[in-house]
């Protein structure tokens, strides 16, 4: 890694480039004998009280203090990619469980038992991705106490429409009496050309808003916290988990909240969920500005493909999606454990 300018190595870098790629090279090591520098390479996604908080591109963080830094340097963006990305379904499955990160997991085997106080069945369901340890009829059992302890309904994401998906285990599950639910797809497209869609602000709109945060206005108009008097603590932890996540903001001309997105980069990948359009600003091209707003931000963290879930019976974001050049590839959908269902 090469930081060296004119024989002396610099530190190039402010708190101005949080959300940008960067490198730096710190001082490490006790202080005794020849100095240890490591290097580290992702998204600086804070730099807050002396402290920088690195992503990289496998969605693990480092902490580094300001003080130790010996070099560093803001890296230009890859050229993007437009091809639609290559990639397994456990690989999506994994990307989309950092994204939306349950606030309580337990590993049973390859399994992971996820709860998030009800927020979401995403961050309330078993991700199995393989063997969980046992013979599967204790498997369950296991996995129903774990859920009935926490008073949540025991749940199971099945993937589905791939080679390397779970197509035994929906039919073992079928066989058990387990209930079919909310059958989703996922969908994938390269992220440079949704970062070029054509987009233009309504008369009076300020254009695309983007933070770490989502404020009240944006939580309004999303209105799916499950609590009438204001999000709760676990979905505020949901929403707002995940390696680098940035909240879009459209205001109309009235200064109400026109349309909001999420947006979460990890890697290669940019997740993108919540997209809303309120219901009197809509055919005016919101959800494209969003998406492209939020698509050049993850080009700029070094992203170059996009994956979102959209419900399979949602007839008008299907074709939206269609629109923004998204394709399909896989599908998944919940098992629900039927109260005195057969093993």
């Amino acid at each position: 890694m090469e930081f060296l300018a004119g024989g002396r190595a610099e530190v190039r870098i402010t708190r101005a480039d949080v959300g940008k790629r960067v490198s730096v090279r710190r001082l490490t090591g006790d202080g005794e004998g020849a100095p240890a520098f490591t290097d580290a390479v992702g998204v600086l996604t804070s730099w807050d009280e002396g402290v920088l908080s690195i992503t990289r591109r496998d969605g693990s963080s480092v902490r580094i203090e300001e003080s130790s830094l010996v070099a560093a340097k803001v890296v230009p963006p890859a050229r993007p990619r437009r091809k639609v990305p290559a990639a397994g379904t456990r690989e999506l499955q994994e990307v989309a469980a950092r994204g939306w990160p349950a606030i309580e997991a337990e590993r049973l085997g390859e399994w992971t038992l996820r709860a998030a106080g009800g927020f979401t069945r995403r961050a309330n369901s078993v991700l199995p991705l393989g063997d969980p340890g046992l013979p599967l009829d204790a498997a369950l059992e296991r996995v129903e106490q774990w859920y009935a302890e926490r008073g949540l309904p025991a749940v199971i994401v099945v993937a589905t429409g791939r080679p390397d998906s779970d197509e035994e285990l929906a039919a073992e599950l079928e066989r058990r009496g387990w209930d079919a639910e909310r059958h989703t797809r996922v969908r994938i497209s390269a992220l440079a050309p949704l970062a070029d869609l054509p987009a233009s602000l309504p008369p009076g709109s300020a254009g695309v808003t983007l933070s770490r945060e989502p404020g009240a206005d944006w939580l309004a108009l999303y209105n799916r916290t499950g609590d009438s008097g204001g999000p709760t603590a676990d979905a505020l932890k949901v929403l707002t988990g995940g390696p680098s996540v940035w909240f879009a903001t459209v205001r109309g001309a009235d200064g109400g909240t026109a349309a909001i997105g999420r947006l979460v980069v990890d890697g290669r990948w940019a997740g993108f969920a919540a997209l809303e359009v309120a219901e009197d600003a809509r055919r005016q091209g919101l959800a494209t500005l969003v998406t492209a707003a939020l698509a050049e931000r993850a080009l700029d963290e070094g992203a170059s493909a996009a994956y979102l879930q959209v419900e399979a019976d949602n007839a008008g974001a299907l074709a939206l999606y269609d629109r923004l050049g998204f394709t399909d590839h896989h599908g998944y959908h919940y098992r629900r454990a039927r109260p005195g269902g057969r093993r």
